[in-house]
């Protein structure tokens, strides 16, 4: 879930929800992100980033942020608990970026001992003060400054994290206490989990009415979730092959996507053969001989000769 303080107005009854690509440790790099812009999504994350990082090294700003098109939404997962560090790192990003999401929600071990993550939120005031910072640094309206933070038990501990204390009870449904939430701030609110489809996504914003809704696993699976598919269509993982080669996606990251997308039209035969390819190459030619339609082989073939 996450609170966000300048990016966009609430749903009317009529209007679909904002749909957001969630931030994904290594998967949500430029190449996927440009393809699932062209399937509905309208805000893509970056994958999360250690602010501190971020700003003393060259190298981690190389390989953890890119962009190709400053007129569309991208921002930047940061995490951090020092207020200068996010304020310093926002206004480095503020420049080719839509704005920052502070990780305040992540349970890992690793990120939770450093202070980042889910342990930021029992430390309200300290949030407070980092929101007030960045904003300080980048008074720029159209950037935006959000906190991706978990639901907390009792429910109070999270209304009172969006700026105002009400009861729940622990048995109430996630869709109530988003609810609860949505009406206790006046900002913004985007939930996240366990979408898969695209009526699901809009079903839940009119039961809760949050503004957007994020998904991380649903679109790895189908990238063109929030379109309507059920499964990825033909036409999107030739976007992503395409895609992949325009942005030097590595070829782990490319294999790895494509098993996502792949796995639910692939027999258990295909998928272990799939999963065992080594190299773009040989994805490619199986990709083409064996899942494509015999009559979109050589027209697919000539798109992706003319990448090169």
């Amino acid at each position: 879930m996450r609170l966000n303080d300048c990016d966009g107005e609430r749903p009317s009854p009529t209007s679909r929800p904002k749909f957001y690509l969630a931030p994904m440790v290594r998967y949500s790099k430029l190449a996927f992100r440009q393809l699932v812009r062209l399937y509905d999504v309208d805000v893509c994350y970056t994958p999360m980033i250690y602010a501190k990082n971020f700003l003393e090294s060259a190298k981690c700003r190389s390989s953890e942020f890119s962009t190709c098109d400053g007129s569309q939404l991208v921002f930047c997962y940061f995490a951090t608990d020092d207020p200068f560090v996010l304020a310093a790192a926002a206004e480095m990003v503020s420049v080719c970026a839509s704005g920052v999401d502070l990780n305040c929600g992540c349970p890992k071990h690793d990120v939770r001992s450093k202070g980042f993550g889910s342990a930021l939120l029992s430390k309200p005031e300290l949030l407070a003060d980092m929101v007030r910072q960045t904003r300080q640094r980048v008074p720029n309206p159209d950037f935006s400054v959000s906190l991706k933070i978990r639901i907390n038990y009792p429910i109070e501990r999270t209304v009172d994290l969006c700026r105002q204390a009400e009861h729940a009870e622990r048995n109430r449904s996630i869709e109530k206490l988003l609810r609860i939430i949505n009406d206790a701030v006046n900002v913004p609110i985007i939930a996240n989990g366990g979408i898969t489809t695209r009526q699901e996504a809009i079903d839940l914003a009119k039961e809760t009415g949050v503004s957007g809704i994020m998904a991380a696993n649903g679109l790895l699976t189908n990238p063109a979730l929030f379109s309507g598919h059920e499964t990825t269509p033909q036409d999107c993982v030739e976007n992503f092959m395409r895609l992949s080669l325009e942005h030097g996606l590595d070829w782990l990251l490319y294999h790895q996507h494509l098993q996502y997308m792949l796995r639910p039209v692939m027999t258990p035969s295909q998928r272990r053969v799939f999963n065992e390819l080594n190299g773009r190459l040989a994805v490619d030619h199986f990709i083409r001989t064996t899942l494509l339609p015999p009559d979109d082989v050589n027209s697919y073939f000539e798109q992706l000769v003319s990448v090169f």
